[in-house]
C-alpha cells in the first residue's frame, strides 16, 4: 500500500479519535492550522479546474473535511468549557478579531456566520439540486447525441464509449454534489449551535465553578467562543465557496481565472465609460485625487486591452497562414487522405430531410436499430456507417458503398409512399411505377390521397424511411464477409476468450492464425450463416484443425457442427423442408473433377459440362419459385462447397445443404431432381 493511502487512512481514524480524546492545547492548534490550509488548497484546486470532473473526489472530500471540522469543534469546545484554553490559534483568532470590544467582535462574527450559512450554503445546495435534476434529465438526450455522432462517423466507437462513460460521470458527480452540499449545510448549522453551547455554558462555568465574575466570564468565554468559530467558520466559508464554484461551472476547457479575466475584460472601450463615471465622482464631496487615480488607472487599462487586442489578430492571422501552408506540406495530411470508411451511405441533397433531425428525420436512429439487429442476426458488429450528403448524386438519389465501391443505390420520393401488390391482385392503382429497392419486386410510389385505398386493396405500402432502411439492412447482409476483416475477428476471438479461454487458446495462434479464423467465419457469412454462435464454431475448429489447415474444409466442418442453426432458419413450424436434390450422376461427375492443390481444392469441370449442370438446376428451380419458396439444393458434404462454388458464378440466390447440416428429425420432401443426360 502506497504512503499516501495509509495517511489517508491514518487521517481519518484520527478524526474518529478526536471525538472520544481530549487533546492538548498545541497540538489542537496543529490540526486548526491543517484544516486552515486544507480548505485552501480544496478551493484553489476548485478554481483551477476546466470542468467539474476534474474534481470527481470533491463530494467525498466534503464529507471528510466536514467530520474533520466538526471533530475539532467537539475537541475545541471541550478545551473551552473544561480549562477556558483552547491553544494558541483560537486564543489569537479570538483577540484579534474582539479587540477591546467583546460585543463588537462578537457581532462581527455572527455576521460572517449568516454570510456563510444563508448566501453561499444556501447558493451552492440550489444550484447542487438543480444541476443533478438537469444532468440526470438530459441524460438519454446526450446518449442519443452521441449515437447520431457515431453512426455520422463523427466519431470512432472508442471516443463514443468515453463520451458515455463522461455523461455518466457527470451524472454521478452531480448527483454526488447534491447530497453533498446537504453536509456543508448542516455543518453551517452545527456551528451556530456549538457558538451558543460554548458562549451560553461557558458563562456558566466560568461563574459557577472557576470562580470568575459575570463580566469575566463574558470576556473570558465571548473571546474563546469566538476564536474557536472563525478558525472553523474560515474553513467552512473556503469549503462553501468552493461547492459555489465547482457546481456553477461549465466545462469550457479553461480554469475560473481565465474565464473571469477573458468575459469580464472582453470590451475594453467599455472601462471609458466607467472611468468617466468614476471622475464625475470625484467632482462632488467624495475624494477628487483618489477618484482620479482611479479613473486615470482604468482608462489607461482600457486603452491597453484595446491595443493588445488588435495586434494578437493580425499575428495569428499570418501565423494560420504560415501553419496552414505548412500543414499542406506535411506527409501526414496526404496519407490522412487514404482513410476509407468501411459503409458509407450518401445520397442526393432532396433527401436532406431523411437525416435532418430538426425536420423530422430519423435515419440516424434507424441506422443504429440496424447495426444492433444485425449484430444479433449475422454475430458481426457492423462498422459505423457514414452518412452524408453528395451533391453529384440526383436529388432524390442515393448511394450505399462499401470499402469504396458503390454496391447498390436507390431513388425516393419523400411525399409518397412505395405500394407492393400481391402476386394474384390486379395492379390497378393510380401510382408511378417503379421497383422495391431491396428485394427487385414491382411496385408504385403512390400519393398520400390513395394510401387508405391501396392497404384495403391488399397492397403492401411502406414509407420512404422504412424503404431506405430495408434497403440498406439486405445489402449490409449481403455484403457482410466484406467487412470482416482480421481486426474485427480479433475483437470477436478477444470477446470470446473473456467467457471461454481455453477454447480460445486450444485453437489461435497454433494451429490456426486470426487470418485463418478470419477466413472461415467469412466462408459463413458469404452464405448467411450467422457466426454469433462462435463458441460451437471454435469447438468444431478445435476438433478437424489439427487434421486439416484447408480453411474451405474447415468452413464445412462448422457448417456441420452448425446443423442445429442451420436447420431452424429454413425448416417452417410443420418440420418439412422442401428442397431439389442433385443426381448421384452430376455428384459424381463434380467428385471427380476436383483438382488437389497445395493451395486448396477447386472444380476443374468442363465448360460445358458445367452450363449443363447449371441449366438443369435453373430449370428446376424456376418451378421452385412458383410456390413461393426459397430455392433449396440438398447433396452430399463430399460436393456441397464446390456445387455452392459453381452456382454463385449463375444463381447465387440458390441455397445449398448438405445431409449432414440437417437434423435428423427434419422430414425432407424432394419437390425435383436436378439430372444430365
Amino acid at each position: 500500500m502506497k504512503f499516501r493511502d495509509i495517511a489517508v487512512l491514518i487521517g481519518v481514524i484520527l478524526v474518529i479519535v478526536m471525538l472520544v480524546i481530549p487533546l492538548p492545547g498545541e497540538f489542537l492548534s496543529l490540526l486548526i492550522l491543517i484544516n486552515i490550509i486544507l480548505a485552501l488548497v480544496v478551493i484553489l484546486v476548485a478554481m483551477n479546474t476546466t470542468e467539474p470532473l476534474q474534481f470527481s473526489v470533491f463530494p467525498t472530500l466534503i464529507l471528510l473535511l466536514t467530520l474533520f471540522r466538526l471533530a475539532l469543534n467537539v475537541s475545541t469546545t471541550r478545551a473551552i468549557l473544561s480549562e477556558g484554553n483552547a491553544g494558541g490559534v483560537v486564543e489569537t483568532f479570538g483577540s484579534f478579531v474582539i479587540g477591546n470590544n467583546p460585543l463588537v467582535g462578537f457581532v462581527v462574527f455572527i455576521i460572517l456566520v449568516i454570510i456563510n450559512f444563508i448566501v453561499i450554503t444556501k447558493g451552492a445546495e440550489r444550484v447542487s439540486e438543480v444541476a443533478a435534476r438537469f444532468s440526470l434529465d438530459g441524460m438519454p438526450g446526450k446518449q442519443m447525441s452521441v449515437d447520431a455522432d457515431l453512426n455520422a462517423g463523427l466519431i470512432t466507437e472508442s471516443q463514443a464509449k468515453e463520451r458515455r462513460e463522461k455523461i455518466e460521470n457527470e451524472a454521478d458527480f452531480h448527483g454526488s454534489m447534491d447530497g453533498a452540499s446537504k453536509f456543508v449545510k448542516g455543518d453551517a448549522i452545527a456551528g451556530i449551535v456549538i457558538v451558543l453551547i460554548n458562549v451560553l455554558f461557558g458563562m456558566i462555568i466560568g461563574v459557577a465553578q472557576m470562580g470568575l465574575s459575570l463580566s469575566e466570564s463574558v470576556e473570558l468565554f465571548t473571546r474563546l467562543t469566538v476564536g474557536d468559530g472563525l478558525v472553523s467558520q474560515i474553513p467552512a466559508l473556503l469549503i462553501s465557496t468552493a461547492t459555489g464554484i465547482v457546481v456553477t461551472r461549465s466545462a469550457r476547457g479553461s480554469n475560473l481565472s481565465s474565464d473571469v479575466t477573458g468575459q469580464l475584460l472582453q470590451f475594453p472601450k467599455l472601462l471609458y465609460i466607467a472611468a468617466g463615471t468614476i471622475f464625475l465622482l470625484g467632482l462632488t464631496p467624495i475624494n477628487f485625487f483618489l477618484t482620479t487615480l482611479l479613473a486615470a488607472f482604468l482608462a489607461f487599462s482600457g486603452y491597453w486591452m484595446e491595443k493588445k487586442s488588435v495586434e494578437p489578430e493580425q499575428v495569428t492571422e499570418e501565423e494560420e497562414e504560415e501553419t496552414e501552408s505548412t500543414a499542406l506540406k506535411q506527409q501526414e495530411n496526404v496519407v490522412s487522405l487514404l482513410n476509407m470508411d468501411p459503409i458509407e451511405f450518401e445520397f442526393g441533397y432532396g433527401l436532406i430531410p431523411l437525416a435532418d433531425t430538426s425536420q423530422g428525420g430519423d435515419l440516424l436512429d434507424r441506422v443504429i436499430m440496424i447495426r444492433r439487429q444485425l449484430a444479433i442476426e449475422l454475430g458481426l458488429v457492423i462498422p459505423v456507417v457514414r452518412i452524408r450528403d453528395n451533391i453529384q448524386l440526383q436529388p432524390n438519389e442515393y448511394q450505399l458503398k462499401i470499402k469504396g465501391d458503390k454496391v447498390a443505390s436507390g431513388e425516393l420520393m419523400l411525399d409518397h409512399y412505395l405500394a407492393m401488390a400481391p402476386d394474384f391482385l390486379e395492379d390497378d392503382i393510380e401510382g408511378i411505377d417503379t421497383k422495391e429497392p431491396a428485394f427487385g419486386l414491382p411496385a408504385k410510389w403512390i400519393s398520400e390521397n390513395v394510401k387508405d385505398e391501396a392497404e384495403l386493396s391488399g397492397y403492401t405500402v411502406v414509407d420512404p424511411p422504412s424503404v431506405v432502411s430495408t434497403h440498406l439492412t439486405e445489402v449490409i447482409k449481403k455484403h457482410a464477409f466484406e467487412l470482416l476483416g482480421r481486426e474485427e475477428t480479433k475483437q470477436l476471438i478477444d470477446h470470446l476468450k473473456e467467457t471461454n479461454p481455453i477454447l480460445v487458446e486450444e485453437v489461435t495462434p497454433e494451429p490456426l492464425s486470426v487470418g485463418d479464423v478470419q477466413k472461415v467465419l467469412s466462408k459463413l457469412l458469404r452464405e448467411g450463416v450467422s457466426i454469433r454462435n462462435l463458441p460451437v464454431i471454435f469447438e468444431t475448429l478445435a476438433d478437424f484443425a489439427r487434421l486439416t489447415n484447408d480453411t474451405d474444409v474447415l468452413g464445412e466442418y462448422v457448417r456441420q457442427g452448425l446443423a442445429s442453426q442451420i436447420t431452424k432458419s429454413f425448416v417452417k413450424d410443420d418440420n418439412a423442408l422442401k428442397v431439389i436434390t442433385i443426381s448421384g450422376k452430376i455428384e459424381k461427375a463434380i467428385a471427380d473433377h476436383v483438382q488437389q492443390t497445395e493451395h486448396g481444392n477447386y472444380l476443374a469441370l468442363d465448360p460445358d459440362q458445367q452450363q449443363e449442370i447449371v441449366q438443369a438446376i435453373h430449370k428446376e428451380a424456376e418451378k421452385v419459385s412458383l410456390q413461393e419458396e426459397t430455392t433449396i439444393i440438398i447433396c452430399s458434404p463430399a460436393v456441397r462447397m464446390y456445387l455452392k462454388q459453381l452456382l454463385d458464378r449463375f444463381l447465387p440466390q440458390v441455397v445449398v445443404l448438405s445431409y449432414n447440416e440437417l437434423e435428423p428429425t427434419v422430414e425432407v420432401q424432394s419437390v425435383g431432381v436436378v439430372n444430365i443426360a
